[in-house]
């Protein structure tokens, strides 16, 4: 019930409250409404990550529509499965040592936005996968002549783990580690229902090869992830100790609330966290192996060793990004894993070697790192927020078209946005290409994606709705070209002093820009956004175009 609680509690403002990531949260507006009418992921426009997700919100946008509440309460939902699963996989230790992990799980999430991502919903389809494999587990042994209910728990848990790879491939080794781990303590009829099941949903990617290609599907989960983006993503490892990496998180702390609590320097608290992720994970599987060799077939030690194994593998994710996001992404299923795992630990080192002494040791170290390590992010932000839902108090200026909305942090960003709104919805023409980018196409570090879902009767100009340093603006990306075919462009100001260390800040292709200067005509500029259109008489001149790009 805690974990609901929790996870409730930030649905309603979140549900209206401003972004805190527009750009993936344009994303996942634009993406699956694209999806549902006949888009290919990778193929027609670049995305990092599997289409599971974009094929799931595409069906419910059929059915409820695409709008900014459907979207939110998708990703509501994903957090709650995530934190329901560790709550499951918990019960193995006690109701509440439950509750706690569960709980934990929630409260690290939340603050990130209900946003829909492909990452948590992968996440959350992963844990899923092993507490529906636990609870099989834990009928098998209480109830052991209803084999119907473990065979539909096992395939259950076998759709969730192949739907986590369709979310995010690179979950394949921490859910296939889980997989076999499973595979492997289980009779074999499990065994062969749990593969099964796992082998009949990842026929969907033969679906998606066959429609995207090959090639494009390589290029789209591979190359462009983890080759071609890298460089201009990447941040410090660890993070800097006196400075704040990521450009987003350090906009985000100013002018927040004052914080009862003494707080260490934001810097300090993410150098901190990133060092805990590897603690949590390291804690996590040393208990799990004294777990397995103190009581191999005991519930817990079938429920939590693959717990643990996932969870470690889960931290590449933290390394190749260590900003709050991401390291909160890990942190979801590796904090609760070391709270249910650590005890194993502790309980040597105590005179009477008391279990119940050492959980609420770790219960209460996990609530020192919360509270006193790292309480801006994960505490903070879920306090905050749920403050928001008593006061009333809204959290985002909304930019509205219609029955269509999307709330902006900034009122002045959202008035300036508004106005450009209003200027193309007046001029457009149903089926004239749109392309939204940042205000110089030859760095191409963040896009306002949402404002493609504000106008669906124009067709994207461009494959790059995600707009990504070393994608979007190489030499050989093609965006020139595609430009050279739109009718208007929205242009972002906003975020001109983006500042990383990493390659976002060199400069990369100006033939896009060349493009722009030579073709397009101002119609709108505010000093925020900057609307412009191709100037009449031009007709797309090839030569405007730079060729290929």
């Amino acid at each position: 019930m805690g974990v609901v609680v929790a996870v409730v509690a930030l649905a309603v403002p979140g549900l209206w409250g401003a972004s805190g990531a527009p750009m993936e949260e344009g994303f996942m507006l634009v993406f699956p409404e694209l999806v549902a009418e006949g888009w290919v992921p990778h193929r027609d426009f670049l995305h990092l990550y599997g289409p599971g997700s974009l094929w799931f919100l595409g069906l419910v946008y059929r059915f409820l529509g695409a709008t900014l509440q459907v979207e939110r309460a998708v990703g509501a939902s994903q957090i709650l499965v995530a934190a329901l699963a560790v709550w499951v996989l918990g019960r193995s230790r006690g109701r509440v040592p439950a509750a706690v992990a569960g709980a934990t799980t929630a409260v690290i999430l939340l603050p990130l936005g209900l946003v829909a991502l492909a990452w948590v919903g992968g996440l959350a389809a992963a844990l899923a996968a092993l507490a529906a494999w636990s609870l099989g587990d834990l009928v098998q042994r209480r109830s052991p002549d209803r084999p119907g209910r473990v065979t539909t728990l096992d395939l259950v848990g076998g759709a969730a783990a192949a739907v986590a790879v369709l979310y995010r491939p690179d979950l394949v080794l921490a859910v296939g580690a889980g997989l076999v781990l499973w595979c492997l303590q289980v009779d074999r009829r499990r065994r062969l229902t749990i593969i099964s099941s796992t082998a009949a949903v990842s026929l969907l990617w033969f679906v998606h090869l066959i429609r995207s290609g090959p090639a494009a599907a390589f290029r789209g989960m591979v190359l462009e992830p983890v080759f071609e983006l890298r460089a201009g993503r990447s941040l410090p490892v660890p993070p800097s100790w006196d400075r704040v990496d990521a450009f987003l998180q350090r906009a985000g702390t100013l002018g927040r609330e004052d914080w009862p609590i003494p707080t260490l320097p934001e810097s300090v608290q993410i150098h901190l966290w990133f060092w805990l992720v590897p603690l949590s994970v390291v804690v996590a599987l040393v208990g799990g192996w004294l777990l397995r060799r103190n009581a191999p077939a005991s519930w817990a030690a079938r429920t939590l060793v693959p717990f643990a194994v996932l969870a470690g593998l889960l931290l590449p994710q933290a390394l190749q990004r260590p900003d709050v996001t991401h390291l909160s992404w890990v942190s979801a299923a590796t904090f609760p894993a070391a709270l249910l795992l650590g005890p194993e630990l502790l309980r040597g080192l105590l005179p009477a070697g008391s279990l119940r002494a050492a959980r609420v040791i770790a219960a209460v170290a996990l609530a020192a790192v919360a509270l006193l390590v790292i309480p801006s992010f994960p505490v903070r932000g879920w306090v905050e927020a749920v403050g928001r839902t008593f006061s009333g108090e809204d959290s985002g200026f909304p930019v509205v078209r219609g029955d269509r909305r999307f709330p902006y942090g900034s009122a002045a960003d959202a008035a300036a946005a508004q106005e450009v709104v209003d200027e193309l919805a007046r001029s457009a023409r149903p089926g004239e290409r749109l392309v939204v980018g940042p205000a110089e196409l030859s760095r191409t570090v963040y896009s306002d994606a949402w404002l493609y879902s504000l106008f669906d009767e124009l067709d994207p100009g461009t494959r790059f709705i995600e707009m990504d340093p070393g994608i979007a603006d190489a030499p050989d990306g093609g965006l020139a070209a595609e430009l050279g075919r739109a009718d208007w462009v929205v242009l972002s100001q906003v975020w001109r002093d983006w500042d990383e260390p990493n390659a976002s800040v060199r400069t990369g292709s100006t033939l896009a820009d060349d493009v722009l200067e030579a073709d397009f005509c101002e119609v709108v500029d505010n000093g925020r956004f900057r609307l412009l259109r191709r100037c009449e008489g031009l007709g797309g001149r090839p030569e405007a175009a730079g060729g290929t790009n």
